[in-house]
């Protein structure tokens, strides 16, 4: 497929933004996709908030490789992060995101204490677009107060939420980088929805991203789509999942772009298998 490019102009303002707020921020807490932490992960964060404490969130970890995701954890935690896999959509988070947010605040909030003042502990929640931070962040506060969405770019502007007398998150606008330099990992990005799907070319995605699941795993995929087998080319995977579910245009002609856009919505939810794109031994 095509090489995948893309830095909306927004995006230069976003960076502006979390520079101007980082004054008034105790914990840069960044969400991943743990399907694919390293390509959701934006570069230009390390140095952006180098001296800050960190917390890095791995999201719809419920949709990974539960043994992969423990391997990106301890990866994160040797980098000093304080790390854990989160589903945004799940009861556990908000206990799992507000322990280590404390963690990672301690220190200055014991300082504080020491002088007898009692921190209310900001936090700035960052990430790439569609990684699910206004969803953690309505969970954490136990209403829907950020708004959300499943397309990149809902949240247009900073967001203040008071999740308790002392603790504040900031939801922000996700941001990429200048250029996504490795095609490999932009392409898992685009797997996952974090590039608009309006830039891409659907079907040539889907193709890509059915023959890889073909190479690791390939008994789920062909419980999901039964017409793909093993031997099926690449070129005529599209026409094994129509073929699949009965896809029909008038005429009897197969209709390859829905068949595309049921491969990537099924993906993207988890209905195929939980996967872990990249392994840290391998990618990091």
């Amino acid at each position: 497929m095509p090489a995948i490019n893309w830095y909306p102009g927004h995006m230069a303002k976003t960076r502006r933004m979390l520079v101007e707020n980082l004054k008034m921020i105790d914990v840069v807490v960044e969400l991943v996709d743990a399907r694919a932490p390293l390509a959701s992960r934006n570069p230009d964060f390390d140095d952006l908030f180098a001296g800050r404490a960190r917390v890095v969130l791995l999201n719809k970890s419920d949709l990974a490789d539960p043994q992969a995701t423990k391997r990106w954890i301890a990866y994160f935690n040797r980098l000093g992060f304080q790390a854990a896999g989160v589903s945004a959509t799940g009861g556990a988070a908000k206990k799992t995101a507000t322990a280590l947010i404390e963690r990672a605040a301690r220190p200055k909030v014991e300082a504080m204490k020491q002088k007898g003042v009692n921190k209310v502990v900001r936090c700035m929640m960052v990430g790439i677009p569609n990684v699910g931070k206004s969803t953690l962040i309505n969970r954490i506060a136990g209403v829907s107060r950020a708004e959300v969405g499943d397309r990149p770019g809902v949240t247009r502007g900073k967001q203040w939420v008071k999740i308790t007398p002392y603790l504040e998150l900031m939801d922000t606008p996700g941001m990429l980088w200048p250029k996504l330099e490795d095609q490999r990992l932009a392409e898992h990005l685009a797997f996952l929805g974090s590039i608009k799907d309006e830039i891409m070319d659907a079907e040539a995605l889907a193709t890509d991203l059915l023959d890889y699941l073909r190479q690791v795993k390939p008994q789920a995929l062909t419980e999901r789509y039964k017409k793909i087998t093993a031997d099926t080319p690449k070129a005529e995977l599209l026409e094994a999942v129509y073929k699949s579910r009965g896809f029909l245009l008038k005429g009897g002609a197969f209709d390859t772009e829905r068949a595309a856009r049921i491969v990537l919505d099924e993906f993207r939810a988890g209905k195929i298998a939980r996967i872990t794109l990249e392994r840290p031994e391998e990618d990091a």
